[in-house]
């Protein structure tokens, strides 16, 4: 959600300074899509650890519900209602608008959705891969390493034809290929299998972790200061050695966190898993929301001072993502049991 916002007050104009710091929070937030998968994987392993493809149907009754029903009432929402925030192009008939219905352009933020709900479509390969992967060390350690190694070719393959490539304007769709996110998937499958390895490795070598981390984040920045003025937030992509660097070490030290409080039985926990059934539903609705406090005051309040325009909107389109998303849930399963269907 920050990342939309911090997009809609750097369009405003600010000074140099504040795009600076615009950036430097962009780079900051940018590791959640890669968590979102990776989370998705690990507890999708976890509640579905001897699932088989004869299991794929009733899983996938379960994901069209949850998943698939609310990206389409969002979706069509943002065409319907509001066309302007469209990505790239704009629908002119029936073909080009269900194109945008499918390729994520509908929104600024669908085309994780588009990414994300490939990777529920081929739950049954990462079923069958965790398995098989843990079978004896050589696998799993084959897994990692073939992963690291073609991940990182794929890196290299879109900075060379993609970003400012030769096929930036046609292939801007690899963008939301799930290969482009596949090692977070692959890993976050992986981490439920070896969960107690997991947590005695992060408990010893959080440290490193955390030195990393900073040092990837330094480096992301200065890459994206490389672009110089004004600040262009198309420059500070996900697909290049950085980033993701960064994204594994965030991960790393959130899933440390996790088994922390896990262990010590943390109170914070039932309110997170609470959240956490949200959240995918709130993330749908947040350009919505946004959108309406951004016409409302974001905009004048962001060309006087952006930065308490970041803040309110940010704190608002959270409340108001999340409270719509219970809101509906709960409403939806009331006019079920009502009409009992």
């Amino acid at each position: 959600m920050m990342q939309t916002v911090l997009s809609l007050v750097l369009k405003t104009g600010p000074s140099l300074a504040t795009q600076s710091g615009i950036g430097i929070v962009y780079n900051l937030v940018k590791y959640t899509a890669p968590a979102f998968i990776f989370g998705i994987l690990f507890s999708t392993i976890r509640t579905h650890e001897n699932a088989h493809l004869s299991d794929y149907g009733s899983y996938m009754a379960k994901q069209f519900s949850a998943l698939f029903v609310p990206t389409f009432w969002w979706t069509l929402a943002y065409l319907l209602i509001m066309p302007n925030v469209q990505q790239v192009n704009h629908y002119h008939n029936l073909g080009s608008f269900l194109w945008h219905f499918i390729n994520g352009n509908a929104a600024p933020h669908l085309w994780y959705n588009t990414m994300m709900l490939q990777f529920i479509i081929l739950m049954p390969f990462f079923w069958w891969l965790s398995r098989w992967a843990v079978k004896s060390t050589h696998r799993l350690y084959g897994t990692l390493l073939v992963t690291t190694i073609g991940y990182f070719i794929w890196l290299f393959f879109y900075d060379h034809f993609v970003f400012y490539g030769p096929q930036m304007q046609h292939w801007y769709l690899l963008d939301r290929l799930f290969v482009s996110f596949i090692i977070y998937g692959i890993f976050g499958s992986l981490a439920w299998k070896k969960h107690h390895q997991l947590e005695n490795l992060l408990r010893r070598f959080w440290g490193i972790i955390a030195i990393i981390l900073v040092g990837t984040f330094i480096w992301t920045n200065l890459e994206l200061k490389s672009f110089g003025h004004p600040v262009n937030l198309a420059n500070a992509i996900y697909y290049k050695p950085s980033m993701t660097l960064y994204a594994l070490a965030i991960i790393g030290l959130v899933a440390a966190l996790a088994f922390l409080n896990i262990r010590q039985h943390s109170r914070v926990l039932q309110p997170m898993h609470f959240l956490a059934t949200y959240a995918y539903r709130a993330y749908l609705s947040n350009v919505f929301w946004l959108q309406v406090i951004w016409h409302i005051f974001g905009n004048s309040l962001s060309n006087n001072h952006p930065v308490w325009a970041i803040i309110c909107c940010y704190i608002l389109t959270w409340i108001l993502a999340f409270t719509s998303a219970y809101v509906f849930h709960v409403s939806w399963f009331a006019v079920k049991h009502k009409f009992n269907f």
